[in-house]
């Protein structure tokens, strides 16, 4: 079933602008999201052909069905209470069996974690992208070998450069651990390359140093230290980093990149967004979707702010929202009773005519 199926048929029960525009945040440059509500053919709702959810290849129009649109609004999902709590101006059609779905029978304490909840991880996912910007990993991968050491006087050199000072090569070494010590090593070296020394690593993808079978006449040459620990955090974050090179939206990016603030400046005006909302959500008992402060976030969106300023408004809103919340009256959660049985009433309107 499609988008125009559901227009065909006149399965739609609600539809309403959403996202930038409804929030008073829109430019000229801002995509147009529809969001909305449907009901299935009776066939289809009673046999085995149910669909949940109807949207469009760039998921920037959607449609719920009206069971799983109450179920998200029982979950205090932020985007299908603000999509309930759409101004007039912002709906295109609405049948009046949605008025029996208020938004203050949905509104409960569970905001706290869907709103500001999500809100956080967003937060974290912006710290995470002002350290892979301002901690970018080289493409040329480092091996174990970048990890090691070999004690010196009192301090230590890099492996590689004391290998190329003293002309020795990596695959004639031959490494003996030290016993009660972690990541030490005494180094022997074989001119000749007959003893059968499996050098200090086997390849450059191996995660750790070789050990070799050393006889016991042969004397250490040098003493190595292996980090292998530091190698491993280093694998991790470059794992991450090249995924999030390829993964991310390069037009998004070089905005970033121009207004040099070094976080995703519309995800945290969205994010800060969110934030409000949910305070307000707990200071009135009420939702507003339309913001009253559209220069100050569009600003942010600009990059006008500094990191460390949106990530200070942001710790400030999550600080308010648990204070209010501690002394709001609304309930822990939805009458999920009561919800439900808003929604039999639908039903039975629609499929019992």
């Amino acid at each position: 079933m499609t988008i125009q199926d559901l227009k065909t048929n006149h399965l739609i029960l609600f539809e309403a602008i959403s996202g930038s525009r409804a929030f008073g945040l829109a430019t000229e440059n801002s995509d147009t999201d529809i969001r909305g509500v449907y009901y299935l053919p009776k066939e289809d709702f009673f046999g085995l052909n149910y669909i949940p959810q109807i949207s469009n290849e760039t998921n920037d129009i959607t449609y719920y069905e009206i069971g799983r649109f109450v179920e998200l609004l029982q979950k205090n999902n932020p985007n299908i209470l603000e999509m309930l709590a759409s101004p007039e101006e912002f709906i295109l059609h609405k049948d009046p069996l949605m008025d029996l779905l208020r938004t203050k029978d949905f509104l409960s304490k569970l905001c706290k974690d869907t709103f500001a909840g999500y809100a956080v991880s967003q937060i974290k996912k912006a710290k995470g992208l002002n350290k892979k910007i301002l901690n970018p990993v080289e493409k040329e991968r480092k091996s174990v070998l970048d990890f090691c050491n070999i004690l010196e006087n009192q301090g230590s050199v890099p492996l590689k450069k004391w290998l190329s000072d003293n002309r020795k090569v990596q695959e004639k070494c031959g490494l003996v651990s030290i016993g009660n010590t972690k990541g030490m090593h005494a180094v022997f070296y074989d001119e000749s390359a007959t003893l059968g020394y499996k050098g200090i690593i086997q390849h450059e993808e191996a995660n750790q140093v070789s050990l070799s079978s050393v006889p016991k006449d042969e004397k250490p040459i040098a003493y190595l230290s292996c980090n292998l620990d530091a190698y491993s955090t280093y694998c991790k974050d470059y794992k991450e980093y090249w995924k999030w090179v390829s993964e991310r939206n390069e037009d998004r990016y070089n905005v970033n990149q121009q207004h040099g603030q070094n976080y995703d400046s519309k995800n945290m005006m969205h994010t800060i967004r969110l934030l409000q909302s949910c305070e307000h959500i707990f200071k009135t008992n009420s939702l507003q979707i339309r913001v009253d402060n559209r220069e100050e976030l569009l600003d942010i969106k600009a990059g006008n702010w500094s990191y460390e300023e949106v990530m200070q408004k942001a710790e400030d809103l999550i600080e308010s929202i648990e204070h209010e919340h501690s002394t709001s009256l609304l309930p822990d959660s939805p009458d999920i009773k009561k919800t439900e049985k808003i929604l039999i009433e639908i039903r039975e309107k629609l499929y019992c005519q």
